[in-house]
């Protein structure tokens, strides 16, 4: 009797094998919950006049609120530290990408006080009409289980109290 076990047929029957494992095995692993969040706010002025009072990455310290220090520490990529004006918090936030002439900036948690792993969040400002622009912040991440809503909560005021900082700032 000739057998049909040849290399190729070992190879694929491997790889079916190892599919096969993976899936069984990722049936009981369960998926992270992904959140994102996103607010807006419009001001007055240009996305530029905006970007150069916002953009630089530790001017942060001078819109939102609780914020008491920010220290940069330079080298690649660049990283960020924020102290909160009670000395409370500390956030470590690594730069991900930027952009000048789209007015935005990324970055990620490094560490974090708040219930959240993967947050990864973005800064854009954009023209809406003549003399008017609107400030995008939006993030994603994983909120730790059971803590879903202290996140949202969380994210969302300090979104908020910055972007109201900022719209008070170029107010006419």
């Amino acid at each position: 009797m000739k057998s049909n076990i040849t290399k190729p047929n070992i190879t694929a029957l491997t790889r079916i094998a190892t599919l096969g494992a993976l899936a069984v095995l990722s049936i009981n692993v369960s998926p992270a919950y992904a959140a994102t969040l996103s607010r807006s706010v419009d001001v007055s002025g240009t996305p530029s006049a905006v970007w150069s009072a916002i953009g630089p990455f530790c001017a942060i310290k001078d819109w939102l609120p609780p914020v008491g220090t920010c220290t940069e520490k330079e080298g690649f990529p660049p990283e960020r530290t924020l102290v909160t004006k009670d000395g409370k918090a500390t956030f470590v936030e690594t730069l991900t990408a930027r952009s000048d002439v789209e007015h935005s900036y990324s970055y990620a948690f490094k560490s974090s006080p708040l219930p959240v792993t993967g947050h990864t969040s973005t800064i854009k400002v954009q023209a809406k009409t003549p003399g008017v622009s609107t400030v995008t912040w939006s993030s994603t991440y994983v909120p730790d289980p059971g803590k879903e809503r202290d996140a949202q909560e969380a994210l969302s005021g300090i979104y908020d109290a910055g972007l109201a900082t900022i719209k008070a700032k170029f107010a006419k």
